[in-house]
C-alpha cells in the first residue's frame, strides 16, 4: 500500500528534471499521475516511464486556456482532482542591472502566474470535493535571496506568500496548501542555468553542510509527503530542501 493510493495527482512541468522525480515519486506511492508538460512529447516520455496508469497531457502554465484545458481533461478521465503540485519553472540568471527585461516577463509568466492559473482552474474542484492538497514548488532564492537569481527570487517569494494566504482561504473546505523550497539541484536545469560551472558547483557544494547538491529525490520524497494524508493537518506551511545550506 503506498501512502498516496488512487489519489489523482497533477504535475506540472513534469517532463524532466525535479518535476519527472516527483511524478515518479508519487506514481510509486500508488498516485494516478497526470504529467503535464508545455514539451508534450518530454511529458509523454515521463508518463510512459511510469507506465501502469500514468498520463500525459500537455500544458502550457502560462496560459488560463490551456491549463482550462488540461483540467477539463483530467476530469473527463477521472472524475476528480486531489493533488496538485505546482512544479513547472524557469530562470535564467543575471545581476538584475544588467538583466533583460524580456527575461523578467517570462520568469514571472512561469514561476509566478503558472501558479495562479493552475490553482484558478484546481482549487474550485477541490472545494466542491471537500479535500486535495495543493504543493506549490518554491526556492530558497524566494526565501533568503540569491545573486543574480533577483526576478526569480521575487517571483518564488510570491508563491510563498501566495501559499500562505491560499491555505488559510482553503481550509474551510478541508483543503491544504503547502510549499517545497528546494536549494540547488543537480538538474538539467541547473547547469543550463549556472552554464555548469565547475567552480560554482564546487563553492556550493562546500557551503551544504551535507556536502552535497540535492538531487530530484530528494525535493520528490518532501513533495509527496506534502501531498498525502499524512501531512493532513499541515497547512500554510514553507520547508526547505537544501542540505541545512538555508536554515532560516
Amino acid at each position: 500500500m503506498g501512502k498516496l493510493d488512487n489519489k489523482v495527482a497533477i504535475v506540472t512541468g513534469a517532463g524532466q528534471g525535479i518535476g519527472k522525480a516527483i511524478a515518479g515519486k508519487l506514481a510509486a506511492e500508488g498516485a494516478l499521475v497526470v504529467a503535464t508538460d508545455v514539451n508534450e512529447a518530454w511529458a509523454q516520455w515521463t508518463a510512459a516511464a511510469i507506465g501502469g496508469t500514468a498520463v500525459s497531457v500537455p500544458a502550457d502554465v502560462t496560459s488560463r486556456e490551456s491549463i482550462e484545458a488540461m483540467v477539463a481533461h483530467v476530469i473527463g478521465r477521472f472524475g476528480r482532482i486531489d493533488v496538485l503540485v505546482n512544479n513547472a519553472g524557469w530562470d535564467k540568471t543575471s545581476l538584475f542591472v544588467v538583466s533583460d527585461p524580456a527575461d523578467w516577463d517570462r520568469i514571472i509568466a512561469i514561476n509566478l502566474y503558472g501558479v495562479l492559473n493552475t490553482c484558478k482552474a484546481v482549487l474550485p474542484i477541490l472545494a466542491a470535493q471537500g479535500h486535495g492538497s495543493v504543493v506549490n514548488l518554491g526556492s530558497d532564492a524566494g526565501r533568503v535571496g540569491v545573486s543574480g537569481a533577483a526576478v526569480n527570487a521575487a517571483a518564488k517569494g510570491g508563491v510563498i506568500a501566495f501559499t500562505k494566504a491560499i491555505a488559510r482561504e482553503m481550509a474551510r473546505y478541508q483543503v491544504n496548501v503547502n510549499c517545497v523550497c528546494p536549494g540547488p539541484t543537480d538538474t538539467a536545469l541547473f547547469a543550463t542555468t549556472f552554464g555548469d560551472n565547475p567552480k560554482l558547483r564546487e563553492a556550493l557544494t562546500k557551503a551544504t553542510p551535507f556536502r552535497r547538491l540535492a538531487q530530484p529525490d530528494d525535493i520528490a520524497n518532501a513533495v509527496a509527503f506534502y501531498a498525502s494524508d499524512e501531512a493532513s493537518f499541515i497547512t500554510g506551511q514553507t520547508v526547505s530542501v537544501s542540505g541545512g545550506l538555508t536554515m532560516s
